[in-house]
């Protein structure tokens, strides 16, 4: 959908959408719902949360016209269990995982550090969130699972696991790389590894239209395509997400 089509959507009516985002991409959503607000007029409320509680809050009928995932998983099962509309699924972004600490006692993070000496870890509840998955796929392949369980703190969803380290109430915690760039794309002060992509599978965030919303959701269609616009794309990179080819 071009600009112009935008353009004419906000001429003709104002309207106010839904959408669940996962934790994640909170921020770079908030960011480009205010574009999409200035260009066509239209409103997007935005509820925030693991991708596997949006997913459950979906199925028990709350009023969401898209998802936003942390994975592909998640869209994919909504359409196989006809919640979800197939051919509007995409990927919007391929998210990176880092470990990071706001504390001063750690100038340097490498996966060494994880044998060392530090109080608490915490990472998104892995059953729950796309970002706990991966984190525990890393510390498999670092052969650090069961060495790391003492120390472990799981977040709800990958917000709250920030928040535990962000806070102090953790001494490091894997989370998403966007999550370490505010608003501005400067990078929040802090200790950061960039987790090698071998170390665990892409994280690959899709989004789809809830299949409840498909009739007459012109707004809910025309965010989905915004959503791949220039605009979007450059504020996803700007919070150092991957776009995919």
């Amino acid at each position: 959908m071009s600009l112009g089509i935008f353009g004419l959507l906000n001429n003709v009516y104002s309207d106010t959408i839904r959408i669940a985002v996962a934790s994640n991409f909170v921020n770079p959503a908030r960011h480009i719902a205010n574009k999409f607000r200035t260009t066509t007029g239209h409103n997007v409320i935005i509820s925030i949360g693991s991708t596997g509680k949006l997913y459950a809050q979906i199925k028990n009928g709350a009023p969401y016209a898209l998802f936003l995932a942390a994975d592909s998983t998640t869209p994919k099962k909504l359409v196989q269990e006809g919640y979800g509309v197939a051919k509007t699924r995409f990927t919007y972004a391929i998210g990176k995982l880092v470990l990071w600490s706001n504390n001063s006692k750690f100038t340097v993070l490498k996966s060494s550090i994880l044998r060392g000496s530090y109080g608490t870890l915490a990472i998104a509840n892995p059953k729950l969130a796309p970002y706990g998955l991966a984190a525990k796929e890393t510390l498999i392949r670092l052969g650090l699972w069961n060495r790391v369980q003492k120390h472990l703190v799981m977040g709800e969803n990958i917000g709250q696991t920030m928040q535990f380290a962000y806070t102090g109430n953790a001494d490091l915690a894997f989370v998403a790389y966007s999550q370490t760039i505010n608003r501005y794309g400067h990078t929040l002060p802090g200790t950061i590894w960039q987790v090698p992509q071998r170390f665990y599978r892409p994280i690959r965030q899709d989004a789809i239209l809830v299949k409840s919303h498909q009739q007459n959701n012109q707004t809910a269609l025309a965010f989905l395509q915004f959503l791949k616009s220039s605009q979007a794309i450059t504020i996803i990179t700007q919070y150092g997400y991957a776009i995919p080819l």
